[in-house]
């Protein structure tokens, strides 16, 4: 469990290094979101998924 609350507080750290770094870009990006099709943020979620669960299983297979 402790393992698993450090990872979750990197991804949190890590997820709000650009909110506070550039909040202003930020906000355009966050308003060109309505803009895309829903295909396209479809296909970025999965491959984000893709990828995450590839990095978790070479962190827990290799190292």
């Amino acid at each position: 469990m402790g393992y698993f609350l450090s990872v979750l507080g990197l991804v949190l750290v890590i997820e709000g290094l650009p909110y506070f770094a550039f909040p202003v870009k930020i906000k355009k990006w966050a308003l060109s979101l309505q803009e895309m099709p829903e295909r396209t943020l479809r296909i970025l979620g999965f491959v984000s998924i893709i990828t995450g669960l590839l990095l978790v299983y070479l962190g827990r297979k290799v190292f």
